[in-house]
């Protein structure tokens, strides 16, 4: 070897030390970029529905630990590319556009909003991407907005309503009002039980809609009191809710009326502590459902994080869990082979056994009523499940967000 040559071999040598210095420790070969599947994020991390973003994120970043600690998806490392879209429409569809065009990305999920999700899946043929919604409830998703590409394993927001109004059929609750955030999920969910509310011959008295990022409530409350109903139906996530119910505690709002709620989030009933006790609503997720896969993902959880998983990440890993499945069955990355797969995948999570409709690409899945009452010899609030829905109850006829019975 020549002086010159070996000066060359010198320098390419320091160089890759170098890189392996400033990158970290050299990955195996199996990680590398050719064996790594990129997963996009486009998920709300602050402003009003920040909160709920953080908790799907979590999720999937536990789901993808878990899988990589497997041996990966079909073999290859998840890596999770994540933009804050802020909840905001036109962010959600940039960011997209970003991962598909920069990163390659052919499946993404962790949209918080129903309106992001409203943006974004009409481009999905274009960018050739999967949609794997893990909490978005408008019910034209799977209806007049359906397409190909988008799929919905979380309860959604009709399937939530339902599984109240049910419950509230059995109850002795005659006249109800409503109040829901001003933008797509609000509207559809309240459509839903004002319906509902009619076809059990009960009294829907009127809804307002306050606008995303409301913090004094004080008209509103004054609206349901004046209403004259007896019970008052809630469409509200992140700070809206928490601010909402914080307020009709220092009115004693409850005293008069029954708070119904769509969600029960666990994160709300933190925030808010005792003004949330008595509350009865939907939930998508519960940590007290009792089957193997709860119980397996919840010890895990609990592992990670030393407490129980809220309902935003219990829905959101079902989520992951069913994508997870739809490539495996797919044995493929390719979208349209993912699509195939997906329709009509059964699987049992923790929530229990789901079907992913071919007709309309909605879960079939049960859905859980609890109420919010105070943990025996603790002050710590928890959502006691008082019933529990089958799917072909509360699941709408396919492309449909009405129920005929």
């Amino acid at each position: 070897m020549t002086e010159h040559a070996g000066l060359r071999r010198r320098t390419v040598l320091k160089t890759a030390a170098a890189v392996t210095v400033l990158s970290g420790p050299a990955l195996p070969a199996r990680t590398l970029a050719a064996d790594v599947v990129k997963i996009g994020l486009p998920v709300a991390l602050t402003g009003p529905i920040g909160g709920i973003g953080e908790q799907m994120k979590r999720a999937c970043e536990f789901w993808g630990k878990q899988v990589n600690a497997k041996g990966g998806l079909l073999g290859k490392k998840i890596e999770f590319v994540t933009q804050d879209t802020t909840g905001n429409p036109a962010n959600a569809v940039r960011s997209v556009q970003e991962m598909v065009e920069r990163d390659g990305i052919r499946l993404i999920t962790c949209v918080v909003a129903s309106n992001e999700a409203l943006a974004i899946v009409p481009k999905l043929a274009g960018w050739d991407t999967i949609f794997i919604s893990g909490d978005n409830g408008d019910g034209r998703l799977t209806a007049e907005s359906l397409v190909p590409n988008f799929f919905r394993p979380n309860t959604s927001g009709p399937m939530g309503t339902r599984a109240v109004a049910l419950w509230l059929r059995e109850s002795k609750l005659t006249k109800f009002y409503g109040l829901g955030m001003d933008y797509a999920w609000g509207h559809n969910s309240m459509d839903v039980f004002q319906n509902e509310v009619k076809k059990a011959g009960r009294q829907f008295l009127g809804a307002v809609f306050s606008p995303t990022g409301t913090k004094d409530f004080s008209t509103y409350i004054t609206k349901i009191r004046q209403s004259g109903a007896d019970a008052c139906y809630l469409v509200l996530a992140g700070d809206d809710n928490n601010a909402f119910l914080s307020q009709a505690k220092q009115y004693r709002l409850s005293d008069k009326v029954q708070l119904l709620t769509e969600l029960v989030d666990e994160m709300s009933l933190k925030a808010v502590g005792e003004a949330a006790v008595g509350m009865v609503g939907g939930s998508r997720y519960t940590p007290t459902y009792d089957s193997p896969e709860n119980k397996a993902f919840i010890a895990a959880w609990q592992a990670e994080y030393n407490r129980l998983p809220m309902m935003f990440e219990g829905d959101q890993y079902q989520s992951c869990v069913v994508l997870q499945a739809g490539v495996e069955k797919a044995n493929s990355f390719d979208t349209a082979k993912i699509r195939s797969a997906l329709e009509g995948l059964k699987l049992t999570s923790v929530k229990g056994p789901l079907e992913m409709r071919a007709c309309d690409h909605q879960a079939a899945e049960q859905g859980f009523v609890v109420k919010v009452v105070e943990k025996p010899g603790t002050k710590d609030l928890v959502p006691q499940v008082i019933a529990t829905y089958p799917a072909d109850k509360i699941t709408p006829p396919c492309n449909k967000m009405e129920y005929t019975d």
